[in-house]
């Protein structure tokens, strides 16, 4: 498997992490409930990145798949990134969106159920790649704020 800076990222830091691959399906309707089900991972521990515009500055939301962002919860003008401008400041395509090794890292906020996990899976860089690690490792790496910003789906 080739690498991605989300993983040379969590590499250089020399956390424990492992790594969970799986066939995307391009068809999928929804990125995170595929991995969830295909991984057959509760979708609470399961993370999905988001790129938001919160004011105007563009910052990274991650909440359980299970979950939607509430968008409020990051700021009264908070609406979600334009894709072409998520994926140029990220250098990651859609679904493929890691909270780790961004081309320009963007400041991130974690739901603050990450914390009830032991571990949870964030994506590695790349469609139909995961990687799981402790999400004190990852507030740690990408010094982010965790707050609650989920609501229920």
């Amino acid at each position: 498997m080739a690498s991605t800076p989300a993983l040379t990222a969590a590499e250089r830091a020399g956390i424990p992490f492992s790594l969970h691959e799986y066939d995307h399906d391009p068809k999928a309707a929804s990125y995170g409930d595929e991995a969830a089900e295909k991984l057959d991972v509760d979708p609470a521990r399961l993370f999905k990145t988001l790129v938001v515009s919160v004011d105007g500055e563009l910052a990274v939301a991650c909440v359980p798949v299970s979950a939607q962002l509430d968008l409020k919860a990051l700021g009264k003008r908070t609406q979600l990134a334009d894709k072409g401008q998520a994926q140029k400041a990220t250098g990651y395509v859609s679904g493929g969106t890691s909270p780790l090794g961004q081309r320009k890292p963007l400041p991130t906020h974690i739901d603050s159920s990450a914390l009830a996990h032991k571990t949870i899976l964030v994506n590695g860089g790349k469609r139909g790649l995961q990687l799981e690690l402790d999400p004190r490792d990852l507030v740690r790496l990408t010094g982010a704020r965790v707050h609650p910003i989920a609501s229920a789906a």
